[in-house]
């Protein structure tokens, strides 16, 4: 897999949360070669299974982005703005921004407001309209925009917006590529709305009813320049095991099995432990009757931002964890 032109052909895609539905087919299409049956349920989830006689196992690893929620259109033509998952003001002055019928903006502050004092009521889209009639022609209130911004390499380090989380997606795809021989049931689900509360998780976790949970996702990078280290991973560091984040603890047995793995096979590994955020495992492992969970995760810098940073290796690492699970007896 071309791992960087994959990348591009995700976030080529209009997916912020709730509207998913091209992500999703172009994840159906690069996974159904590896799998049995895809399938896609009520919340949207894309559920590639492929079959076994052992254990249960589900892989989650969320689709859907963060984005801009149309609420209202200036006289002037210009657009008024709600948040679609984490967004925060300092991230999106002069971001270029893209809706799903291929209007394209830019996020500015008004004149009037300083920097230091703003909050995402004071931003707004200007997508050149001359007046409120003809933005309107152009978009309309409801309609979501994504992040406009170049996927490219540097090095070993891959810059892209929505690393969170269609990286996870490239992995758990790779995983499927590199998997052997597993007596296993595998489900990898391609989850939706996981940046609103962790929604299509709850529901594909309750309909699988997995005896294994894992949650791949992206974690805060502790190595940017002035880290107060609100997370304990780093880039290049290799893949990350979730200890602990806001939305769960991982199970120990998972973290011990994970770490026992990643030793066995060469697999370069670091904890992870970060002081906010959560994943889906949050969802995961308190369906029905609870879930033994835990979670591989891909340090990233600058998340949630216009442009986040991932490296190649850890990308890797993280691959080969999840195969090395899967292909495990349990």
């Amino acid at each position: 897999m071309d791992l960087l032109k994959t990348l591009q052909s995700l976030n080529a895609c209009h997916g912020p949360a709730g509207d998913e539905t091209e992500v999703a087919d172009v994840l159906e299409k690069l996974a159904m070669p590896f799998v049995d049956e895809c399938r896609r349920d009520t919340m949207g989830n894309l559920i590639a299974h492929k079959k076994g006689s052992g254990s249960r196992v589900m892989f989650a690893a969320h689709m859907d982005s963060i984005g801009c929620i149309v609420t209202y259109i200036e006289k002037e033509g210009y657009l008024r703005f709600g948040k679609v998952g984490g967004l925060h003001a300092p991230d999106l002055i002069a971001t270029p921004v893209r809706f799903k019928n291929g209007v394209r903006g830019v996020i500015c502050l008004s004149e009037s407001v300083d920097s230091k004092d703003m909050t995402l009521d004071d931003l707004y889209i200007d997508i050149g309209a001359h007046d409120a009639d003809e933005a309107g022609a152009m978009v309309k209130i409801g309609d979501t925009a994504v992040y406009d911004t170049p996927t490219y390499a540097v090095g070993d380090r891959l810059v892209s917006p929505y690393m969170d989380n269609r990286i996870s997606c490239l992995v758990l795809l790779m995983a499927m590529e590199e998997l052997q021989n597993s007596d296993n049931d595998l489900y990898f689900v391609f989850t939706t709305q996981e940046e609103v509360g962790l929604r299509g998780s709850k529901t594909a976790a309750y309909a699988i009813d997995p005896d294994y949970g894992i949650a791949v996702d992206v974690t805060v990078s502790a190595d940017e320049l002035g880290s107060k280290h609100t997370g304990s991973s780093k880039l290049g560091g290799g893949a990350a095991i979730k200890v602990m984040d806001t939305s769960v603890i991982c199970h120990p047995q998972m973290v011990s099995k994970l770490e026992s793995l990643a030793k066995e096979r060469g697999i370069p590994a670091q904890m992870d432990v970060i002081k906010a955020g959560g994943t889906d495992a949050g969802s995961i492992h308190v369906s029905k009757m609870g879930v033994l969970t835990g979670g591989i995760s891909i340090p990233c810098r600058y998340t949630h931002s216009p442009q986040e940073m991932v490296d190649r290796g850890d990308v890797e690492a993280c691959a080969r964890l999840v195969a090395a699970f899967a292909e495990t007896s349990l």
